[in-house]
């Protein structure tokens, strides 16, 4: 691990200021999100269909895994950018770090969102209701994958 790996190596996670409002961030942040890859979605369906005529109709399988097409990459460019963040987490202040002290990279950043989406379809979304008991207000993806969300203004 290098020197620029490293952004929080002092940084203690025990202050509950950090954590002040962070479950309702995440809501609105979410729905903030979702709201831009769906609005993404609309260029890209127009690139599959042409995709689509140029293949002969092959290409229209792509509307299949659409959303995923687009929510991946959204989510490893933002989230694992220099703001640990993505558009909707800045617009609520606040961003994902890892307890370990390390970057988000945009591998980490898709295993944490692919890690989310899993759990929620198969242990449906009362798992969300774990940040109502844990320390630091963590999800159970969070727990999982040392990660935690903390507010920008508190930094």
């Amino acid at each position: 691990m290098s020197q620029t790996d490293i952004i929080y190596d002092d940084r203690t996670y025990e202050n509950p200021a950090l954590y002040d409002g962070v479950r309702s961030k995440r809501v609105f942040a979410f729905i903030i999100d979702y709201a831009l890859v769906l609005l993404l979605c609309i260029p890209v369906s127009i690139v599959i269909f042409f995709v689509g005529l140029l293949t002969l109709g092959l290409g229209f399988f792509l509307y299949g895994i659409l959303f995923l097409l687009v929510a991946i990459p959204y989510i490893g460019f933002t989230l694992g950018s220099e703001s640990q963040a993505t558009p909707g987490m800045r617009a609520m202040g606040i961003r994902l770090e890892r307890l370990d002290g390390r970057r988000i990279d945009f591998v980490f950043a898709v295993v944490h969102s692919v890690l989310f989406w899993a759990a929620n379809a198969i242990l449906t979304p009362l798992i969300l209701l774990a940040a109502l008991v844990l320390d630091r207000k963590q999800t159970l993806h969070d727990r999982l994958l040392g990660t935690v969300v903390v507010r920008t203004d508190t930094l």
